[in-house]
């Protein structure tokens, strides 16, 4: 996936509606029809939705009859969980790196300090 379409998935995640329907779509496949029965929008707004989150590459369709039936893409929801791994892997190591810093300079985590337990308590 490009980035670009990365950055117009994280966009289109960023409305209610459209986080919505793709709580909806990670259940099963479904038709606007189907979509706009469980969620409070209207059928055009449900499709309006989803030709945003096709555009961002998080849903695909195919047809059935006259019907056409919604699923999230697999390839650009891994993508979206990729970033996200990517994020959290820094934000830890980042964590770590503080914690590991606090501990070499005797705050929390370790170090020089001991702790003496208060006067009139029993631990």
């Amino acid at each position: 996936m490009a980035a670009y379409q990365s950055d117009e998935a994280w966009e289109a995640l960023g409305d209610a509606s459209r986080r919505a329907i793709v709580a909806c779509l990670a259940e099963r496949p479904r038709a606007v029809v189907d979509l706009a029965s469980v969620l409070p929008i209207t059928r055009p707004a449900v499709s309006q939705h989803l030709k945003v989150l096709k555009l961002a590459g998080l849903v695909d369709e195919r047809a059935e009859g006259t019907r056409r039936i919604y699923r999230l893409n697999p390839t650009g929801v891994a993508a979206l969980r990729d970033q996200l791994d990517t994020y959290w892997s820094r934000a830890l190591a980042d964590y770590g790196d503080a914690f590991e810093g606090a501990a070499d300079a005797g705050g929390p985590g370790g170090g020089s300090r001991s702790r003496k337990p208060k006067k009139g308590r029993r631990s």
